[in-house]
């Protein structure tokens, strides 16, 4: 696969790291001040789940894509150590 397709994939998996690690933060601070709103930290802590599992998601296929469509996930190791 090409060099820029790759480097696009790393570049979108290490900014949804990030995305997912700031809301997280959010959340923590939501439960921590000083008036917690209930309805507000359950709904960003499902929100923040939701974008974890579905960034998971598009990250594998997105990964799978960025490594030219192996016949298996085995192939996509071999070039990351070759």
């Amino acid at each position: 696969m090409t060099d820029d397709i790759l480097q696009a994939y790393r570049e979108v998996e290490r900014t949804m790291g990030e995305y997912n690690k700031v809301l997280n933060a959010y959340v923590s601070d939501l439960k921590a001040s000083e008036t917690p709103d209930p309805d507000k930290i359950e709904r960003m802590s499902h929100g923040a789940r939701a974008m974890q599992d579905s960034s998971s998601i598009y990250l594998s296929y997105a990964k799978f894509i960025a490594y030219g469509m192996p016949e298996s996930e085995e192939l996509i190791q071999d070039e990351l150590q070759g």
